[in-house]
């Protein structure tokens, strides 16, 4: 027998794509248009989640029987707090300037709709094991689409990927740049990363009729 059932296989595969957070659910879409301008900002903040909601998850479980009603979201608060200042500072030891450069975004964390919504939909009801997986599913189905805006509005708004030139020198036009090309500079605007975000719904809806809402 593997480690995973089939059941719970689909708590990690189901939010990577048909039930995936961000284009289905339509949680967490403000990390995705503030810090998806560097992929490596945007690996960072997709880590940070996985963290925190895996961890988080099985917390919450644990202490499901425990945990009065009335006070539960104070609880789960606490909890995705401490992570989270776990996170600040491990950042702030050993990357300094992508902590600057995340700034506020990682202590937003604490209020993301998808840990939150996990923590009250899912790890409440369910046992460490299955809230664990959950956590990490929908972390990595936060963290794909984070990943993939990053890519898109790096690559195409400053020509590099995490930092290093892939189409060649702006200023030296050489590589592409020097066919005519022009960096996009509004991929680097917000704005630009709600645009992709939408092309990746299209897509999905696309393969999957399913999806497409009446």
């Amino acid at each position: 027998m593997g480690l995973l059932s089939k059941k719970d296989a689909k708590l990690i595969t189901d939010p990577l794509a048909d039930n995936n957070p961000i284009t289905i659910q339509v949680l967490g879409i403000c990390s995705a248009l503030a810090i998806t301008a560097e992929l490596k900002a945007s690996l960072v903040m997709g880590i940070a989640v996985l963290f925190v909601l895996g961890i988080g998850n099985v917390v919450i479980s644990l202490m499901r029987n425990i945990i009065p009603s009335k006070i539960r979201i104070i609880v789960q608060l606490i909890v995705v707090a401490a992570l989270v200042i776990i996170v600040d500072q491990v950042l702030k030891a050993f990357q300094y300037e992508l902590s600057k450069t995340l700034s506020v975004f990682i202590g937003l964390i604490i209020t993301n709709c998808i840990i939150m919504g996990r923590f009250e939909a899912f790890a409440l009801a369910n046992g460490p094991w299955k809230s664990f997986l959950d956590g990490i599913g929908n972390a990595l189905g936060y963290a794909v689409i984070l990943i993939i805006v990053g890519f898109f509005r790096e690559l195409l708004g400053s020509g590099t990927l995490f930092g290093i030139p892939v189409l060649g020198d702006a200023i030296e036009k050489t590589g592409l740049y020097a066919t005519g090309y022009e960096n996009n500079g509004f991929m680097l605007m917000p704005p630009m990363a709600l645009i992709i975000v939408g092309l990746i719904i299209w897509v999905q809806r696309s393969r999957n009729k399913s999806l497409i809402e009446d």
